[in-house]
């Protein structure tokens, strides 16, 4: 089963401390001034359901998940998400913002973990089914990202890995933006908060202006 690309379907994607809040907050503005409806959501998460199997990935008081349980629990909860949350919305019309997709998995979990990609991209076929149109990748050096969230509160699961974790997530996240450049608009995130919020909103008119009349089905 080949991947259906969603042409309503944005994903924003990057390390620790990429900004994703700030961005999706300037994308909210942008489909709210030009009166288009839009749901924001997030991974691990979105749904109830998927809410709960995040808490299970990312608390740090039960014993350390194997990698393949981390995978396989990111990808239980994005089925959640697919099909009680992204597709119907999708359905009726509306524009989907995720702060993390599958994209996530392969940087983090495949990259980070070790695991092999190609395992990834057998799930991603036969569970997701589906890929944006559009990801905004925030890319950021490791150590400032991290320096950014130092303060937040107590770290989870993910945020407490070693630097050189991030760093391999990093490249992952950099050779998937090379490898599809058509998809992915790559941002230097260690720009002004400003200046990397209107570069993604400037790329979102453009995937809106390209984007099909919506007909709903008869």
């Amino acid at each position: 089963m080949s991947l259906a690309t969603q042409a309503r379907f944005v994903t924003l994607e990057g390390g620790e401390g990429a900004g994703k809040s700030t961005v999706l907050a300037a994308l909210r503005g942008a489909f709210e001034a030009a009166g288009i409806e839009a749901v924001y959501t997030r991974e691990p998460g979105g749904t109830p359901l998927a809410e709960q199997i995040r808490g299970l990935m990312l608390d740090t008081h039960h014993e350390p998940a194997a990698p393949a349980t981390e995978l396989l629990l990111a990808f239980a909860a994005r089925a959640q998400h697919v099909a009680s949350a992204i597709l119907p919305a999708l359905e009726r019309g509306a524009w989907v913002i995720s702060d993390r997709f599958t994209d996530a998995s392969y940087a983090y979990q495949g990259a980070g973990r070790g695991l092999d990609p190609a395992f990834i991209a057998e799930l991603e076929r036969r569970v997701v089914g589906i890929r944006p149109a559009l990801t905004l990748l925030l890319d950021v050096p490791v150590e400032i990202g991290l320096q950014r969230v130092r303060g937040r509160g107590a770290a989870d699961r993910i945020e407490s890995e070693r630097n050189d974790f991030f760093e391999r997530v990093r490249q992952a996240y950099r050779e998937r933006a090379a490898a599809e450049p058509e998809r992915f608009a790559l941002i230097d995130a260690s720009q002004p908060a400003d200046a990397v919020a209107a570069q993604a909103v400037e790329r979102l008119r453009r995937t809106i202006a390209a984007a099909p009349a919506f007909e709903a089905a008869p």
